[in-house]
């Protein structure tokens, strides 16, 4: 069973943390077992990253079409 990591609380540091993951897997220095949790980890960071630029548009969409920005975070 994989292990559950925390996501990182922004989405740069979200990608940060993705680049250096493919860093690492890309390094052929894991084990296939960690190079298994690292990928599942890598998936669950894009999601984050998906679901931030998500809300984002949705802020973008809205300031657009009515000239108004609701009280909307971006965190998580």
């Amino acid at each position: 069973m994989a292990k559950t990591h925390s996501m990182p609380p922004d989405f740069e540091q979200s990608l940060q943390a993705l680049a250096v993951l493919v860093e690492a897997l890309e390094s052929d220095t894991l084990s296939l077992e960690q190079a298994l949790e690292q990928f599942e980890h890598g998936i669950q960071l894009v999601r984050h990253c998906q679901a931030v630029l998500g809300d984002a548009e949705q802020r973008v969409e809205q300031v657009l079409a009515d000239g108004t920005l609701q009280d909307v975070s971006l965190e998580d």
